[in-house]
């Protein structure tokens, strides 16, 4: 069993940043995949970024060039740094745990971007 808990969201005005943070807990093995997903009001979930143990990254396009993902493997801690925020990056947002056919959940936190 793995646990993730999640900190980080609020409320920020556009073009403003938040920094996320996942700390995984229970039994953590090597060769993961950590990651962030977020869920807007009516929408389905969607994959914002994901990084490997070994520090592989993939970006969703709608936030290349904003945000950046990075983990400390001693800490089983990821990361999420949201830059140039928008108004559209509203969401609960996920932390991820995938390794093999084990999948799991973070309780989410909630990202609010608005004037």
């Amino acid at each position: 069993q793995v646990q993730l808990v999640e900190s980080g969201g609020g409320l920020v005005q556009p073009g403003g940043s938040l920094t996320l943070s996942c700390v995984a807990s229970g039994t953590i093995f090597g060769g993961n995949v950590m990651g962030w997903y977020r869920q807007a009001p009516g929408k389905q979930r969607e994959l914002v970024a994901t990084i490997t143990s070994g520090g592989r990254t993939n970006l969703a396009d709608s936030v290349k060039g904003r945000f950046t993902i990075s983990r400390d493997n001693a800490k089983s801690t990821v990361y999420l740094q949201m830059n140039s925020l928008k108004p559209e990056d509203t969401a609960v947002y996920y932390c991820n745990y995938n390794r093999g056919l084990s999948t799991y959940w973070g309780q989410g936190t909630q990202v609010t971007v608005s004037s």
